[in-house]
């Protein structure tokens, strides 16, 4: 990434007003939408699918800058737990593929937010059956289960914790009181459904479950070598003056205080993610112009209701 005090320069000199053909072409690249596991999202018709058009889910998750810096952020608070970051170690392609991984976690919670009722059950069931093939130890003996209740709770922590305050950060719409304990509420249902249990479903819950289980984790070498790849994954952003790094360092701005300390971010790390977060503020509104013709405008016209619907609260 350039250096703090060439960044936002760069940004400020990018051709955002002839961004939006060649932004829609990254996106379309980087997640192509023939990767979404066959979703039907246009029918059958008046299908609310899990949520509908008046949930929490469905706006927060319609803002792509918000959930694509979310997601990162939530890949790098993962590897701090070492049991779940042991399933991934011993039975995800990540070293050749961690791209991919984030490709598979988007098309999951995409569909599983705006596909018809149907099809989200069968997405559920579909990672249910994968959760059980992945067992075996972590590195001090101890035995785990992609299916372990515990374990799946993080996991859905960590991720809606991350999209929620990518939301709030990126999305330029301010949700009202109460918005976040709505949106725990009801994400709360794919993570139960997965068999996860005792699942927060509300801020004060999670920041709860954040303190009681920060004395389970710990930043270890597979966690900065997971950390390293992640590092070295380039996300090809349209405008080239833009950094590569750009959604990375957004994503660590969304990381609690907690997580930072013991991720060990530097200073200049640290002043990097706050630079990149204004940054990428900056350029949201074009990626939302850009993809007026998403998963969530199709579920929105399925629904019979204008997209902008997402855009208030």
């Amino acid at each position: 990434m350039p250096s703090p005090s060439t960044f936002l320069a760069r940004v400020a000199a990018a051709p955002i007003r002839p961004a939006r053909a060649a932004i829609r072409h990254w996106v379309l690249s980087a997640f192509p939408r023939a990767r979404t596991g066959g979703v039907d999202y246009d029918h059958p018709p008046g299908d609310p699918g899990w949520f509908g058009p008046d949930s929490a889910t469905w706006r927060v998750h319609s803002d792509f800058p918000g959930m694509l810096a979310g997601g990162l952020a939530a890949l790098t608070l993962q590897t701090l737990h070492p049991l779940a970051l042991a399933g991934v170690w011993d039975h995800s392609n990540f070293r050749g593929d961690l791209l991919g991984r984030l490709r598979r976690t988007t098309a999951f919670v995409g569909g599983t937010t705006y596909a018809p009722r149907a099809q989200t059950d069968a997405l559920i069931e579909h990672v249910r059956m994968i959760h059980t093939h992945i067992t075996g130890h972590g590195e001090d003996g101890r035995p785990y289960a992609a299916n372990d209740p515990a374990l799946l709770t993080w996991v859905h922590v960590t991720e809606a914790y991350c999209f929620l305050q990518g939301y709030r950060r990126y999305s330029h719409v301010v949700p009202p009181a109460g918005a976040g304990d709505r949106y725990y509420d009801e994400v709360r249902r794919i993570a139960e459904a997965l068999g996860a249990r005792a699942v927060p479903a509300s801020e004060r819950a999670v920041a709860d479950y954040f303190h009681r289980i920060q004395p389970e984790l710990a930043f270890t070498e597979r966690s900065r070598a997971v950390l390293e790849l992640l590092s070295q994954v380039r996300l090809p952003v349209p405008a080239a003056a833009l950094s590569r790094d750009l959604f990375l360092h957004a994503g660590a701005a969304l990381l609690p205080g907690w997580a930072i300390d013991m991720l060990g971010f530097t200073s200049r790390r640290q002043r990097q993610a706050r630079l990149a977060a204004h940054a990428l503020w900056a350029v949201a509104p074009v990626f939302r112009a850009a993809l007026k013709d998403g998963i969530a405008s199709r579920a929105c016209r399925r629904m019979d209701v204008p997209p902008e619907h997402l855009l208030h609260w």
